[in-house]
């Protein structure tokens, strides 16, 4: 890699966040799995295949997309240059939080 070696700090910072965005998705996964043997009565399977499917897609995007983003933020640190945006969190964030609002519907809905 080109550029200046960072500051062992920032490096060790930032491997962390790449291992923070890789156990986000596997407890995204996980909980996928979990909403895919949801007992029948919490949740038909017309609702729990579509939000287990969500949740896994949103794992994989974090998987996926967490090596890209630590070479990236690595580029930046070695060159002095501005970090990229976490261009990802959106999507995770509004994701997970449309699947919690969903499933809480239907809860609610089937108590």
């Amino acid at each position: 890699m080109e550029g200046n070696e960072p500051d062992p700090r920032f490096t060790l910072a930032n491997e962390r966040t790449f291992l923070t965005w890789l156990s986000t998705s596997l407890a995204l996964s996980a909980g996928g799995i979990g909403l895919a043997v949801a007992p029948a009565d919490v949740f038909g399977s017309w609702v729990r295949t579509p939000l287990a499917v969500v949740l896994v897609l949103l794992a994989a995007v974090a998987a996926g997309s967490a090596y890209p983003r630590w070479r990236r933020i690595q580029v930046a640190l070695r060159r002095d240059e501005p970090l990229p945006p976490p261009a990802l969190a959106p999507l995770l964030g509004y994701g997970v939080a449309a699947v919690a609002v969903l499933a809480l519907v239907f809860v609610l809905v089937n108590r």
